[in-house]
């Protein structure tokens, strides 16, 4: 069974949908604690208080076990909640969402208040890609040139990403992995440095 990941985003994103009059303008900001959450929902329900409403939702932990919404408003169920849900099946955490909406006359029942909240949702967190949240390290590794392939071979499954390549006498790798994965390669890159192989070296670990 593949091992669940959580999504968030890098930077505060927002988009404006008009669905029948009203206006729908979506904001969604990276948030760890319940208070930034709050603090979040409070700005932009102030900057946004001429609206006539500003429906909200958050989720946070490791898990995504933390969350709370409200319809501010609108009926029971209809925007806080539909909101929640398109946020918790794009698998995201630390994160909340701001819809505010500018009534234009046209009421929209309660079928079109759910799909319109849910889609103004959705149309935010298609902007962009989505940040996975694992936990990561970083390491420098100093291969030659003959061994490079062999290398690559060995360990490229257990890489998130290469950062950074130089082209010396050797080649230097800065690379991201798992943290998960840290000791299945430690192992392999250890074995292959007692060979004078290559040299490896633990740079810093990335909690985010």
């Amino acid at each position: 069974m593949d091992e669940k990941y959580f999504y968030s985003i890098l930077h505060q994103r927002t988009t404006k949908i008009k669905i029948k009059r009203s206006v729908f303008i979506c904001t969604l900001e990276y948030v760890d604690t319940i208070e930034k959450a709050k603090n979040f929902i409070s700005r932009i329900s102030k900057e946004n208080k001429t609206a006539t409403h500003n429906c909200w939702a958050y989720i946070l932990g490791e898990k995504g076990d933390i969350f709370h919404c409200s319809d501010a408003g609108e009926p029971s169920g209809t925007a806080g909640k539909p909101m929640l849900n398109t946020l918790q099946s794009h698998g995201m955490t630390h994160i909340a969402a701001v819809v505010t909406r500018h009534f234009g006359g046209v009421k929209l029942g309660v079928r079109g208040l759910i799909e319109a909240y849910s889609l103004s949702v959705k149309t935010t967190i298609d902007l962009k890609r989505l940040k996975k949240l694992v936990q990561t390290v970083n390491l420098q590794i100093e291969v030659s040139y003959e061994f490079n392939d062999i290398l690559l071979n060995q360990v490229k499954k257990y890489f998130s990403t290469i950062i950074d390549t130089a082209y010396t006498d050797k080649i230097v790798y800065t690379i991201e992995i798992e943290v998960k994965n840290y000791a299945i390669v430690e192992r392999l890159l250890s074995e292959y440095q007692a060979r004078e192989k290559l040299k490896f070296t633990l740079m810093q670990q990335d909690g985010s």
